[in-house]
């Protein structure tokens, strides 16, 4: 069998850093390459022996080419999604394309149309789906032993420093030109929700808001960088958020992609600058109550004010209760007609819970003919449907029908 040729449109921590490591791990070529920076064009394609004329600084050069490999990897800025995404199908390619779709909900209809017209196919990058930890929690709501599912507690806890560093100082920040929070870091969550409750959604509500990082909470004497703040216990320091983790490792590696060093980048990029310079606007604690056609509802929280960085959930039905811990890949079944009940584990080593990894190697299985693919896109865009729309009802205040 030929090694699947991969080309990867976007070279930043998830194109390169993620897909195209572990794409490279299982067997896969990587042909081309596409990133605005020169330094991290030059970085990856070293990594990965490509030649100058295979390194392209703009997607649309790349794609001028015609269809020169199997499949693309798109994981430019959230709101440069579409366009390469529908040119690829134009040219017959399959697609694996980074969260959150795009920022406008027209844009799914868009998409969803040159799926249809081509030969092509998109995959969402959902990665939590292929998770030991979810397909555990989905094999129990399929088995029956809750009888019949009534409803969903879910919470992703962002942690507070992943959320000064990705969605105070990071390209999230500020919307647009990124996603709304919600869309940018729960639609895996909303599309797990919809996974679980087996149908499509009826109506969203949600409250939200951006509660605390703001200049008004300033510390009395912050400077406007964290390497010359004399404060010595705020909870977002940069210090003590990059100094003392691996630097090898996301998020350090976010800050020294260009090329800078860790103290370099501390010093005069965004990823120093104090937390309440006021210079975001995303939410950072959302609530979202979602009707499924199946009459299941859900809840989910997503905050920053949480001290660890994972997803928590209970599974309540007429007959049982499923409770799930992903950081420590722990479930908890309670029968009620037997009064038993179950723990066991399971393993959620790796990033996303292994769910980078399981991801690429479903979507390689189906490129190679072995599978069909891990997630239908007309069932990916629900997730960003109910984010639009919880999204909407934050700002108006109104239950968003469907």
């Amino acid at each position: 069998m030929k090694p699947v040729r991969v080309a990867i449109i976007g070279c930043g921590n998830r194109g390169a850093d993620v897909y195209a490591r572990h794409l490279s791990a299982q067997g896969a070529v990587i042909t081309h390459v596409v990133e605005p920076r020169p330094a991290r064009l030059a970085e990856v394609a070293a990594r990965h022996d490509i030649p100058p004329q295979a390194q392209f600084t703009y997607w649309d050069a790349f794609l001028a080419q015609g269809r020169v490999a199997d499949a693309v990897v798109i994981a430019t800025p959230d709101h440069d999604h579409v366009r390469p995404c529908l040119q690829a199908l134009a040219l017959g390619y399959d697609v694996l394309l980074e969260k959150p779709i795009c920022l406008h909900p027209h844009e799914l209809d868009l998409l969803l149309t040159a799926e249809t017209a081509s030969t092509g196919t998109v995959t969402v990058c959902h990665v939590l789906r292929t998770t030991a930890f979810f397909t555990a929690v989905q094999q129990v709501a399929a088995s029956g032993r809750l009888g019949t599912l009534i409803g969903i507690v879910h919470a992703e806890n962002v942690a507070h420093w992943h959320y000064a560093h990705s969605y105070v100082r990071g390209n999230w920040r500020s919307s647009p030109p990124a996603a709304p929070f919600l869309l940018a870091k729960a639609c895996h969550d909303l599309d797990l929700l919809r996974a679980l409750a087996g149908s499509a959604p009826r109506r969203v509500s949600s409250e939200g808001g951006l509660h605390h990082f703001r200049p008004e909470h300033a510390p009395p004497g912050a400077t406007d960088r964290c390497v010359t703040c004399p404060v010595q216990d705020c909870p977002s320091d940069a210090r003590r958020i990059y100094r003392t983790r691996d630097p090898h490792a996301w998020p350090v590696t976010v800050l020294t992609a260009g090329g800078q060093t860790l103290e370099e980048a501390l010093q005069d990029g965004p990823y120093g600058e104090c937390v309440y310079l006021g210079r975001n606007d995303v939410a950072d604690h959302q609530a979202v109550t979602v009707h499924f056609r199946n009459t299941v509802t859900a809840q989910l929280t997503v905050s920053a004010f949480t001290h660890n960085n994972t997803r928590t959930l209970k599974l309540l039905g007429t007959h049982g209760e499923l409770r799930a811990h992903m950081e420590r890949g722990e479930l908890e079944l309670h029968d009620f007609r037997t009064g038993h009940s179950e723990r066991w584990t399971v393993d959620t080593t790796g990033n996303h819970g292994g769910g980078d990894q399981g991801l690429v190697r479903a979507w390689l299985a189906f490129l190679r003919g072995q599978a069909p693919p891990p997630t239908p896109l007309a069932e990916s865009l629900d997730s960003h449907l109910m984010a639009f729309a919880a999204e909407e009802s934050r700002l108006t205040g109104q239950t968003v029908a469907f």
